[in-house]
């Protein structure tokens, strides 16, 4: 989004791009911001969340648009309505969702890793969150049904399973480790993003 309702972008837009590269191969003006985006659902197709209101200024023939897919559950139509489906799409099961009184809603999602440890993912989707947070934020731990260990890492900002290892983000950077049987051993960073800075590079297509 960039508000410029009278562009011919119409202000907000989902847009398909080459990685690293921002410039649209395909762009679909919006106009406003409920729904919008969408999934992978194969190297050359996608998903589009419409509900309602894309056109198409751009296309490309390069991926197409997966008319058939369908994900699973209905979020809403805000980022939750892409984020949970692509969660389930990538391996995660659906725990459970929390509510309490201060309007802190929770969603557990769950998936093995390594000598009966889960990875737990807990989806926070709240109004005033904690500083540094979006409403829309998650945090992580290492849970061993068998034993009742539990692990939290509140400084995990992202997490995924690879394997037998696990790989994360914290602070900046990016680190592995393995699951032995007293939890996350031989931890090693395997990049420090904290130097990086945007530069403007125009795309080669």
């Amino acid at each position: 989004m960039n508000g410029k309702w009278d562009s011919e972008a119409k202000g907000a837009w989902t847009a398909i791009s080459r990685a690293p590269y921002l410039k649209a191969l395909a762009l679909f003006p919006k106009s406003d911001c409920w729904h919008g985006g969408g999934l992978f659902t194969g190297k050359r197709s996608y998903w589009l969340n419409d509900g309602y209101g894309h056109t198409v200024l751009r296309d490309t023939s390069e991926i197409q648009r997966d008319l058939n897919f369908s994900p699973d559950g209905y979020y809403g139509g805000e980022c939750l309505g892409i984020y949970y489906p692509r969660l389930l799409r990538d391996g995660w099961k659906f725990a459970e969702p929390v509510s309490d009184a201060k309007r802190k809603n929770l969603s557990i999602f769950e998936k093995p890793v390594h000598r009966g440890w889960i990875l737990r993912k807990i989806a926070h989707a709240q109004t005033g969150a904690p500083v540094g947070k979006g409403c829309y934020w998650d945090e992580h731990e290492l849970l061993h049904p068998a034993t009742g260990q539990q692990i939290k890492y509140p400084d995990w900002e992202w997490a995924e399973v690879d394997g037998k290892r696990l790989i994360w983000a914290e602070n900046g950077k990016l680190f592995a480790g393995r699951i032995g049987k007293e939890g996350l051993v031989d931890k090693a960073e395997l990049f420090d993003f904290n130097e990086m800075t945007f530069e403007s590079i125009e795309a080669p297509y």
